[in-house]
């Protein structure tokens, strides 16, 4: 209980010493030139806040979908030394299956298409 509320006074404090460091540091005060955008010292052609493609949003999603099935995945060689080995590798062998079947369908769907 006695690290728990340690942990808890250095972050408060850490978090009180940022906040007033921050009120205290000189504000940047941005003027013309500063706001002005700036193309190879061209006039910008058009606007900066163009739409993109929801295929690539998808695909960003499907990325941290299977990074994060690597990442969950990895430490599955150390799974061998504890007690039930199998079950381990039974629940890993489920989401790898279960993922892979999720890609499946979405490539079937055409989601993973460049061109329409």
């Amino acid at each position: 209980m006695n690290l728990i509320m340690t942990i808890i006074t250095i972050t408060v404090a850490l978090s009180l010493i940022l906040a007033l460091i921050s009120f205290w540091l000189p504000q940047m005060s941005p003027d013309a030139e500063k706001l002005s955008p700036y193309e190879c010292g061209f006039d910008p052609l058009g606007s900066a806040r163009l739409p993109f493609s929801l295929r690539f949003f998808l695909i960003a999603i499907l990325f941290l979908l299977f990074d994060l099935e690597i990442a969950l995945l990895l430490p599955l060689p150390w799974g061998d030394q504890l007690h039930n080995p199998m079950g381990t590798f039974f629940w890993a062998t489920t989401v790898l299956v279960l993922l892979t079947l999720g890609l499946i369908y979405e490539w079937t769907q055409g989601g993973l298409d460049w061109a329409e």
